[in-house]
């Protein structure tokens, strides 16, 4: 399945602070952590990850620190700030209400079916 770039944008940040809220990570995990959450359906490439860590850096959301990787190399490490963990805790809630509405509206179209499946059996 092919998933909307609008739809990917704005689940950006809240998946990346979610992901660093489990623990500190560099790009490339990160990368691999998005793959494993969605089952393969998110594919992020670095053109798009990268500028997200740079903004959040920015923005004051993540802290990020070099060190070296078991091969030798340079990782960028990053992590949650305090007020990223509070934005990270704001956009839970917002993604909640979305979340549920859009559940409801499923549920109404198909006759109080899960989304997720069709005549009872997965979709």
């Amino acid at each position: 399945m092919k998933i909307g770039k609008d739809l990917v944008a704005a689940a950006a940040t809240p998946m990346v602070l979610g992901i660093l809220a489990e623990g500190e990570s560099y790009g490339y995990a990160i990368l691999q952590r998005v793959s494993e959450l969605s089952d393969g359906e998110l594919e992020w490439s670095d053109g798009m990850l990268y500028p997200l860590l740079h903004r959040l850096e920015r923005l004051g959301h993540i802290e990020a620190s070099w060190s070296a990787s078991p091969t030798g190399r340079p990782r960028k490490h990053y992590r949650l700030s305090p007020t990223g963990a509070a934005v990270f805790a704001e956009q839970r809630r917002q993604w909640s209400v979305v979340s549920t509405a859009l559940q409801k509206v499923w549920a109404d179209r198909d006759g109080g079916r899960s989304p997720f499946t069709l005549g009872g059996a997965p979709a």
